[in-house]
């Protein structure tokens, strides 16, 4: 079974919700079920199947982490020696070639990317360009509007 790649940050936040889903919110759920079984005929009873619904969607949610938490490769990169290389786990600062725009980036797994939180996946056309180059190396990423140069400015272990 392949193991996907994970920072500890991702872990913790994924055990965290993991154990809020199943600590708070499918005994609400339950009591909201046996609540609206009360109300009598559960054919026309929207409240009942609101609830069934909703704890479908909980149940649901319990197996996904469980399955991604049981196939994680959980890797602290705090343990590894700082070089200037980029690597699973790293932030990376790179400018744009053409425009002197600077962006930071720090390279995570599938389930942690948000690129709102400049938080890209390993698997990303970025991190694949970026992954195993180094301080002051150009790389050329392809992107949706054709290809982009970028020289790596600064990288950071650590978050």
């Amino acid at each position: 079974m392949q193991k996907n790649p994970m920072t500890v940050g991702g872990e913790s936040a994924l055990r965290e919700e993991l154990d809020r889903l199943k600590r708070q919110d499918r005994p609400k759920v339950i009591a909201a079920i046996a609540e609206a079984r009360e109300h009598g005929d559960l054919k026309e009873n929207a409240e009942y199947h609101a609830a069934r619904e909703q704890q479908g969607f909980i149940e649901g949610r319990i197996q996904d982490i469980e399955a991604k938490l049981s196939n994680a490769q959980v890797i602290d990169i705090s343990k590894i020696p700082t070089a200037d290389k980029v690597i699973f786990g790293s932030t990376v600062t790179i400018l744009n070639v053409e425009t002197d725009a600077s962006v930071s980036y720090t390279i995570v797994g599938d389930d942690e990317a948000d690129v709102k939180s400049n938080k890209i996946s390993y698997q990303s056309p970025i991190a694949r360009a970026l992954i195993g180059k180094e301080v002051g190396d150009v790389v050329m990423v392809r992107t949706p509007g054709g290809e982009v140069e970028y020289e790596i400015d600064e990288v950071r272990y650590g978050v």
